[in-house]
């Protein structure tokens, strides 16, 4: 039998790592990347001690379980030719297979969670894969702060903690977030694409990226950056908008920027923007706060 790989979304995340990392291990299949991992992610493989997946550039005429995502616009390249034999994720369904296959979507606040209830004898075991997992919930919940985490999020991450022998859990979240916390220096490009996904609402093409900081002034001294590279980026990809969403992670909301119709951006949020960005308090995340009201403003 040919080899199966277990991959997350391009642009991974830590969930999207973790939990390819962790189910592969558990099925006897090879974890794999659809890209670059970013900071907080390296933080976490090396606090536990583990490899960087491989990264699969093309999938085709491989054998994959998707996990963490479902859509087209975010899989690895090649896997409309590829065989794919399961999806594990959290998000909403938006996905079309010929073959009938085994699909475990559950509405929590990540892909860990999932995982770590469907293998959760297994996992007892080992106290690595508890860490992952833990660390994967953590940082897609925010350290649930996000609206997207649930009581079950909450349960299943105290009882990782103990297994992990992690004392603290709200300092553990706090020590990964901080991992990726800070923009200073780098290119505005790396900083939008660092978790960065593709939708298609009501057939249209828009883009949101988010990332998260401890302080959102150092998303404001570099605005008109930002906002050039957004231009830039929806002319030359042909979108037909893209959205970036500078989180603070202390403060507890996020500065919108967009590219694009102004008039979407109002409907999704009732706030007329000034210029290219709309301040969201309370907003912290793009599956539950953002894509959803984007997605509704499109099909008006």
């Amino acid at each position: 039998m040919s080899e199966v790989y277990v991959i997350g979304h391009k642009s991974p995340d830590t969930d999207s790592i973790c939990s390819a990392i962790v189910y592969a291990g558990l099925k006897g299949y090879k974890p794999a990347r659809a890209g670059e991992i970013n900071e907080e992610t390296a933080y976490v493989l090396d606090y536990f001690k583990v490899p960087v997946p491989e990264l699969l550039e093309n999938a085709a005429g491989k054998k994959l379980v998707l996990v963490d995502h479902n859509e087209a616009g975010q899989c690895v390249d090649g896997h409309d030719q590829a065989e794919i034999l399961e999806v594990i994720d959290h998000h909403k369904m938006n996905f079309n297979y010929p073959n009938p296959i085994f699909i475990h979507v559950e509405p929590v606040g990540s892909t860990a969670t999932v995982i770590a209830k469907m293998f959760k004898d297994k996992v007892k075991e080992n106290p690595t894969y508890a860490g992952l997992l833990l660390a994967a919930i953590l940082s897609d919940t925010v350290v649930f702060k996000s609206p997207t985490t649930t009581e079950e999020d909450k349960a299943i991450a105290a009882e990782l903690a103990q297994i992990a022998g992690i004392a603290d859990i709200n300092q553990f979240g706090v020590d990964i977030k901080k991992a990726k916390a800070s923009i200073k220096g780098k290119p505005v490009a790396d900083v939008v694409h660092v978790d960065f996904k593709d939708y298609d609402f009501a057939g249209k093409k828009v883009g949101i990226g988010q990332t998260e900081l401890v302080d959102i002034n150092e998303v404001y001294e570099r605005q008109e950056e930002f906002i050039n590279y957004l231009k830039e980026l929806k002319e030359s990809k042909n979108y037909d908008m893209v959205i970036f969403m500078a989180t603070d992670i202390i403060k507890e909301g996020t500065e919108l920027y967009f590219i694009g119709d102004p008039a979407i951006i109002e409907k999704a949020f009732g706030v007329k923007p000034q210029g290219n960005s709309v301040w969201l308090p309370g907003v912290m995340s793009r599956k539950k706060q953002v894509a959803p009201p984007v997605e509704k403003a499109y099909c008006q």
